[in-house]
């Protein structure tokens, strides 16, 4: 049994408030993690909330990495979604939790798409 992708679903506490709450350093975040880990940017999304916050996704080649910011409670989540074995989705995981300055961090991990090897059609790669 192999799975098709791997999802890291990041908790991010006691982040830099002001941080959580800029668009373009977000934005930046983000792409550092990208970059990072060695992934493709394909598309982008961002948005910056009245009055606080920030949610945006990354959408690279591997499929995507994508961020919700409460600057009120210095919290984010976010997650590190990546197919096939390109990429390692903990070095992103890693810039992410760096950049924000997050005192206190866990993540989560779920494996995607996991297919019997003996499935007619299955392509695992």
């Amino acid at each position: 049994m192999k799975a098709l992708g791997r999802h890291l679903l990041l908790e991010l506490k006691d982040c830099n408030m002001e941080g959580l709450d800029n668009l373009d350093f977000v934005r930046d975040c983000l792409r550092e993690a990208v970059a990072c880990c060695g992934a493709t940017i394909v598309g982008e999304c961002f948005h910056h909330f009245s009055p606080q916050g920030v949610s945006g996704i990354i959408n690279i080649e591997e499929s995507h990495i994508s961020i919700h910011t409460w600057p009120e409670y210095r919290y984010a989540a976010a997650d590190v979604f990546t197919c096939g074995t390109r990429v390692n989705p903990e070095e992103a995981a890693r810039a992410i939790v760096e950049k924000l300055e997050a005192k206190t961090h866990s993540f989560m991990e779920l494996q995607r798409g996991v297919l019997d090897d003996s499935s007619p059609g299955c392509v695992v790669q």
